[in-house]
């Protein structure tokens, strides 16, 4: 079971994850609006709140980085660790915050505050609206996307969802999603053998086919010399793959690591300007380990594999880079 509002009321018995076949079934997000009209694009009018620890709300974290909008866009950070009550505001944990706009205790509070008879599960990442005190977006890709458009002229102007590939991007964010983003979960959390060895079959299919992509081009999408949503989507994966889910959720066929392309791809994308600060393997192995003791009854957290994300990577050999924005504040700064 997993815990969520239930009419405005906070139940613990209220959604069963797996459907009858033990698939893990991932409920949909409630709060779909984007940027633009009820909400304009304005600089100090919008909120995030993310977990260092959770894939989905990192991409939105690394949207917000790697396009300037630190100062355009104020940001939370809830504790790694998620109890019964779910995503808590704990400032004297490492790298977590309070609740900076309205004072909450935990982040759900949000989700009644815009609906007082919400229903539905509390997630990150939450795009806020400090003028009407209303949740904006819950759903990750769309939040990625509506920074991506909307806030491009109040950063640095870096494009990451260039329209003339947009539908290119689309679809590999589409082709990726189920086998890879969410494969994970799926075996993770599967509710049968059946439904874990078929997650499982098609997640190490994907990474075998994208692996193959990234050996004749740098990035993922169309001509692949660009930085794009798509790379965000999969990095958030690939950066937890070997310290997380090769081993709390059983995806253990072959570590990242060993892969020819992807590996040198993740450490590629985690030495792009801004995208470093944005990852914290602490929250990340805390949040896994200790969070789902259903299927890690002892909380123990594993202690490796050491990687070096910083090594070597030699892709910038392949045609491309990153925006032009991001190497030019990355020479500025230093």
């Amino acid at each position: 079971m997993v815990n969520m509002y239930v009419d405005g009321e906070w139940r613990t018995d209220a959604y069963e994850m797996n459907d009858d076949d033990g698939e893990f079934d991932r409920d949909s997000t409630s709060f779909r609006d984007a940027l633009g009209g009820e909400f304009p694009a304005e600089a100090g009018r919008y909120h995030l709140y993310v977990s260092r620890a959770c894939p989905w709300a990192h991409g939105a974290a690394m949207v917000r980085s790697l396009m300037g909008l630190e100062d355009a866009i104020t940001m939370d950070i809830v504790d790694p660790y998620r109890d019964e009550r779910g995503w808590q505001f704990t400032p004297e944990e490492d790298d977590c915050t309070v609740d900076s706009v309205n004072g909450f205790d935990y982040l759900g509070e949000a989700y009644v505050e815009a609906d007082p008879d919400y229903t539905g599960r509390v997630t990150v990442p939450v795009l806020w609206d400090t003028e009407t005190d209303t949740i904006v977006n819950n759903e990750s890709i769309e939040i990625m996307e509506t920074l991506a458009t909307e806030m491009r002229e109040v950063g640095n102007g870096a494009d990451l969802y260039p329209a003339d590939i947009r539908e290119e991007v689309d679809a590999v964010v589409d082709a990726i999603y189920d086998p890879i983003n969410n494969g994970v979960y799926r075996a993770g959390f599967a509710g049968t053998q059946e439904a874990y060895e078929t997650a499982v079959t098609e997640l190490f299919d994907a990474l075998g086919h994208w692996d193959d992509v990234l050996a004749d081009q740098r990035y993922l999408a169309a001509d692949g010399e660009r930085l794009t949503l798509a790379d965000l989507r999969m990095f958030a994966t690939l950066v937890r793959f070997d310290q997380v889910y090769h081993t709390h959720f059983k995806c253990n066929r072959r570590l990242i690591s060993q892969y020819d392309n992807l590996w040198p791809y993740v450490r590629d994308v985690y030495t792009t300007p801004g995208i470093a600060e944005t990852v914290n393997m602490a929250h990340i192995k805390e949040h896994y380990y200790t969070t789902h003791t259903d299927i890690n009854p002892t909380a123990f957290v594993a202690a490796g594999p050491d990687l070096d994300f910083e090594a070597d990577h030699d892709r910038d050999e392949l045609p491309g880079g990153p925006p032009a924005e991001l190497v030019a504040g990355a020479a500025s700064a230093d």
